[in-house]
């Protein structure tokens, strides 16, 4: 039996020059007896589309939330971005994203910003630093009322990873986490589901990649504690008005080896996961030619050709968690919505595209499917 799969991460090659898919091939262990917690790596599930443009292209806040049927503006409460090393710059990026796209100012003077450091001193680390615009651009974007903030943990370590992710549940005024990574699964992954539950607020809400290597489940997202979100191919015309949705075939999702199905999914019936937790729940526009614009100056502070266009399912749970702090995204309510008369009024059901050839686990259908989970959102209401 294989105990090896080959993941794809980002690779950040930062240079000027039209569209470009960047990855940097790794080994990580699948699912295995061997295999625990110890050797647990969170990755960002992030690709590169268009490299080093001076000026943004891509999908806008206002084309997405026009698809997703979400308001222009509002959010309450703290969305906690949960990623791993140091990016001293996030702040001036975040202010020069805003400014393109007329978001309202996001700042430590204002207090719509903060960044939290688990140590001391905290290394920088290309990838992730891509993630973190990611993930703070796009949460201030879809919730722009919303506080945002970002928890460095000192190493993509599953220790480091949880120990930020305990201080972002620790504190009250947080609704909601966003974790864009994950990994394989591991043999004691049930040991530290108690981590990704609400504590100082019990409304807290917890969001995760499902992961970008296509069938195959991955942790958090796996977690019965977790709403994991995966992707699609959103296509729009050439106005910026919705056209199509489609399973994008890197979506990660299947059958967890080791987390039995919680009731929220067993009342809604999900056939053939034989008891055990169906990744994911959600999903969210995640291929990288439909990507979104970020603005990321780290590599290189002084250029004026600091725009990407990046896609993953990274770009949805940030998404998500936003989409929480405007409205009341839970893990029950959700299914309930789904199963409800009123369906489309709170999901796009996603019924074409695969993300692989294992058939039915692997193949987007109508209700519910190993691909795109429950669907895309119409709502922030649910």
């Amino acid at each position: 039996m294989r105990n090896k799969k080959t993941f794809a991460a980002l690779f950040a090659v930062l240079v000027s020059g039209t569209s470009v898919f960047c990855y940097l091939n790794f080994d990580m262990p699948v699912a295995s007896a061997s295999y625990r917690f110890a050797d647990f790596e969170g990755r960002p599930p992030i690709h590169v589309y268009k490299a080093g443009q001076s000026s943004a292209s891509g999908v806008t806040p206002a084309e997405v939330k026009k698809a997703y049927g979400l308001p222009a503006t509002g959010g309450s409460g703290t969305i906690a971005i949960i990623d791993a090393y140091d990016d001293p710059v996030i702040e001036a990026d975040l202010a020069a994203f805003d400014k393109q796209f007329g978001l309202p100012d996001c700042t430590t003077k204002n207090g719509c910003f903060e960044k939290h450091a688990m140590a001391s001193s905290i290394a920088k680390d290309g990838n992730w630093s891509m993630e973190i615009s990611l993930d703070v651009e796009w949460a201030h974007a879809i919730a722009p009322k919303a506080k945002v903030l970002l928890v460095e943990a000192k190493t993509q370590s599953g220790a480091n990873l949880l120990s930020a992710v305990d201080y972002a549940r620790g504190r009250k005024d947080v609704v909601a986490i966003s974790m864009s990574w994950g990994g394989a699964e591991f043999s004691d992954e049930l040991s530290y589901d108690p981590h990704l539950m609400p504590d100082a607020n019990p409304d807290t809400v917890f969001f995760a990649s499902s992961g970008d290597n296509g069938t195959g489940a991955s942790w958090p997202a796996a977690s019965p504690n977790v709403i994991g979100v995966g992707g699609t191919s959103l296509k729009l015309t050439s106005k910026g008005a919705f056209a199509s949705e489609t399973a994008w075939q890197g979506s990660g999702g299947g059958v967890s080896a080791y987390e039995k199905e919680p009731a929220f999914q067993s009342s809604y019936r999900i056939a053939r996961a034989n008891g055990m937790r169906a990744i994911p729940d959600v999903s969210y526009d995640a291929d990288p030619i439909s990507g979104y614009p970020v603005y990321y100056s780290g590599a290189k502070p002084s250029s004026a050709a600091n725009w990407y266009v990046v896609g993953g399912t990274s770009a949805g749970a940030p998404q998500w968690a936003a989409i929480r702090a405007l409205g009341s995204v839970t893990l029950s309510n959700i299914y309930a919505d789904k199963a409800s008369a009123g369906t489309l009024k709170y999901f796009r059901d996603i019924t074409s595209g695969s993300n692989g050839d294992c058939k039915y686990f692997c193949d987007a259908r109508k209700r519910y499917d190993y691909v795109t989970g429950l669907g895309s959102p119409q709502t922030a209401k649910f």
